[in-house]
């Protein structure tokens, strides 16, 4: 009975469900795709590397699962007296639905990172990306292949294309406004925008142009102890009709005898999705490398449909120096402490 509400429900609000957006949980461990000026934009390390898992709905048909590998560096950082640049690459893969229902992202992004005095920093960044998206209509039922009892797939469904594709570029920019102490206290604020240039996605040529996507995020980072650390953040985006609000706190309780050798922490956190979900968050961070899982539990109408089940994810990001054991010694953008 369960299953049957969820279908019906599913039928009747037909006429206004849109299609889900790349987006995670986790947005904080996925920086490029939060804002291309977090490109580069690292503490005492050269480069980051990270990959991210999501799957959602799992007890519901048909889940959405999406998986994203991203990389970036900065470069001319002992170069430039006060300035430095990142660049990074990312592929981003989502897949939903009996049909196979997929975007595939390809992007590539570049930065500019500015210090105006010894406690902020300024970026500017600029992110293009190859999409393709995809549905195999073959791993669906049409009305032709109805018997009158159930939907027989060894009859023909008459479609002359079995699988449509859709290609795409899409344009994304953005800016950080970084003030820190280098003792307990950094905050950085940052906008920007994807689909600039509002490209369209559509199977049979027909106009479906990406609205503008703004994207703004506050982060927080105070030290109040020796061993603990405090991060609230907040992050919105908005799409035509459709609006994503999250905030939280993540919690690093240090467990090595020295913080600043970049010893052993355990971090435990909380956040929430608007009208949507609650989202508790655990991880482990050994040296600069940091490993995380969560989880979202729906608080919304869905919950009669997934039992509350809303998303696992999992994320890994590494980071290091071009030469072990070497520091940064000239710019930095981030705190020290």
């Amino acid at each position: 009975m369960k299953k049957l509400f969820l279908q019906i429900v599913l039928i009747c609000s037909g006429t206004t469900l849109l299609a889900q957006g790349l987006h995670f949980s986790q947005y904080y461990n996925s920086p490029m795709l939060l804002n291309p000026a977090n490109t580069g934009l690292l503490q005492d390390n050269d480069w980051r590397a990270g990959m991210n898992y999501r799957n959602q709905w799992a007890t519901v048909p048909v889940p959405y699962n999406t998986f994203a590998i991203f990389a970036d560096c900065g470069i001319m950082r002992n170069t430039w007296e006060t300035s430095w640049l990142g660049t990074g690459i990312a592929v981003y893969r989502d897949v939903a639905g009996n049909g196979n229902l997929a975007l595939t992202k390809v992007q590539a992004n570049l930065a500019y990172h500015v210090l105006m005095s010894e406690t902020s920093s300024l970026s500017a960044g600029l992110g293009a990306s190859y999409n393709q998206r995809s549905v195999d209509f073959s791993k669906l039922t049409y009305d032709s292949q109805w018997d009158e009892f159930s939907f027989n797939t060894n009859i023909p469904n008459n479609e002359t294309n079995t699988t449509q594709k859709s290609n795409f570029a899409e344009l994304s920019a953005g800016m950080n406004y970084s003030y820190y102490n280098n003792t307990d206290f950094y905050i950085k604020l940052s906008v920007g925008a994807r689909n600039i240039n509002q490209p369209n996605e559509t199977f049979y040529g027909a106009s479906n142009k990406l609205g503008l996507r703004p994207i703004a995020n506050l982060d927080i980072t105070y030290k109040a102890s020796d061993n603990i650390m405090i991060n609230p953040s907040i992050y919105y985006t908005r799409q035509k009709r459709a609006s994503e609000l999250v905030g939280g706190a993540l919690f690093n309780f240090n467990v090595g005898e020295n913080r600043m050798a970049g010893n052993n922490e355990f971090l435990i956190g909380a956040f929430y999705r608007n009208q949507d979900a609650a989202i508790f968050a655990a991880g482990y961070k050994f040296r600069q490398h940091r490993f995380m899982v969560s989880y979202d539990h729906t608080v919304s109408d869905m919950s009669q449909g997934n039992k509350g089940i809303g998303a696992f994810e999992v994320s890994m990001v590494l980071q290091g120096n071009y030469k072990p054991g070497n520091e940064i010694t000239n710019t930095y953008g981030c705190p020290r402490f």
